[in-house]
């Protein structure tokens, strides 16, 4: 399956492509169109993620008659870092400005043993969430592969300005604006160099894919890229996850569970991690808790509790410590690994649901 757009005519398209929409596979399908080795695309590769030069003149092992030509018609284009906001805790917040003037947020999160960056995948999202920032945004366009890749690069280069080639993000979550797999083509590619040993190579278990439960990609998503899966989850009954997560209409949370189920069955090893945002007077009682023991107790399982961060004007607040320490306790009795997350970069509203970046309009 082509990850990317392969032209039958490159040199004559007007518009010039962008190399950073291209994985391994595609590249070397590129450079077949044009009469090349496919060992071309390794090149390029190692030059753009290893050495991270973007100038195609630079790259002296291509020759000189291949660089004019690949001068005509590709790009390294990459949105452009607007603003940079950084916590007291750490966090760094920075905002993109996309080429037709919209804005994304992208996170850097850097903790004792890991350090992960919070990505994103759509500008503003359709689904609609009851208590997320970016749902409320309404939902404008699907990024690019390399709007979505260059969000890790452009990370990296912000982190080591003084050591350039140097890596210092460990972790990729695609948790950021947007639900990643409603941009299932475009994710997958930008995964996939996350993934290859050319460009970033990290571990499927260091690239996280969170989704709201679209069913059908998610058993597409095992064949294709099975990178380490969380869930959306938020309520232990369909009744109250319909109001929180209407996609939950389409694909209860029955459904949504056996696809879970048939994701970890290929990978002996593997868990889902489900995410539960804690509200006040919501979701957060012991019986509730209780509940979700069931829904969960054939299930290789990690549960996340996510304190609500507040966003105005939905009606939502956080649940108290007590009661998310009562609700954690139930699951824990119940052999469910279950941590609580730290609230990181609540004052630059980069935590978890308070993303909301730009929507030109």
């Amino acid at each position: 399956m082509r990850s990317a757009p392969v032209h039958s005519d490159l040199l004559a398209v007007q518009k010039r492509l962008n190399f950073f929409d291209y994985d391994r596979v595609a590249l070397e399908e590129f450079f077949l169109k044009l009469e090349e080795p496919s060992f071309r695309a390794r090149q390029v590769l190692q030059w753009m993620y290893h050495r991270r030069v973007t100038d195609i003149g630079a790259m002296t092992d291509l020759s000189l008659a291949l660089r004019l030509r690949l001068k005509r018609s590709m790009s390294f284009d990459l949105p452009a870092i607007t603003q940079e906001q950084e916590s007291i805790d750490g966090t760094r917040k920075w905002l993109l400005q996309l080429t037709d003037g919209n804005g994304i947020e992208t996170i850097f999160i850097p903790e004792e043993n890991r350090k992960t960056l919070c990505v994103s995948s759509q500008v503003g999202c359709a689904l609609n969430c009851a208590f997320c920032a970016t749902g409320r945004l309404g939902f404008s366009r699907d990024l690019t592969a390399a709007e979505i890749i260059g969000q890790l690069w452009l990370a990296e280069q912000m982190l080591n300005k003084d050591r350039p080639g140097s890596r210092s993000i460990t972790n990729v979550v695609m948790m950021g604006m947007g639900e990643p797999l409603l941009n299932y083509s475009a994710v997958v590619t930008a995964m996939r160099l996350m993934l290859d040993d050319l460009s970033f190579g990290l571990s499927r278990r260091r690239v996280t894919l969170s989704t709201a439960g679209l069913v059908p990609a998610i058993d597409r998503l095992a064949e294709d890229c099975p990178v380490s899966l969380a869930v959306s989850l938020h309520a232990s009954d369909d009744a109250l996850r319909n109001q929180l997560v209407p996609l939950n209409r389409k694909y209860p949370i029955s459904t949504l569970l056996d696809a879970c189920r048939r994701y970890v069955h290929r990978d002996s090893r593997g868990q889902v991690t489900f995410e539960y945002i804690m509200l006040e007077g919501v979701n957060d009682s012991v019986q509730q808790a209780s509940e979700l023991c069931t829904l969960l107790a054939d299930l290789p399982a990690k549960v996340n509790l996510i304190p609500y961060n507040n966003v105005s004007g939905t009606g939502f607040k956080s649940s108290s410590t007590t009661a998310i320490e009562m609700f954690r306790d139930v699951l824990l009795r119940a052999g469910i690994m279950t941590i609580t997350r730290k609230n990181r970069g609540r004052d630059i509203d980069a935590a978890c649901g308070q993303l909301a970046g730009q929507i030109s309009r």
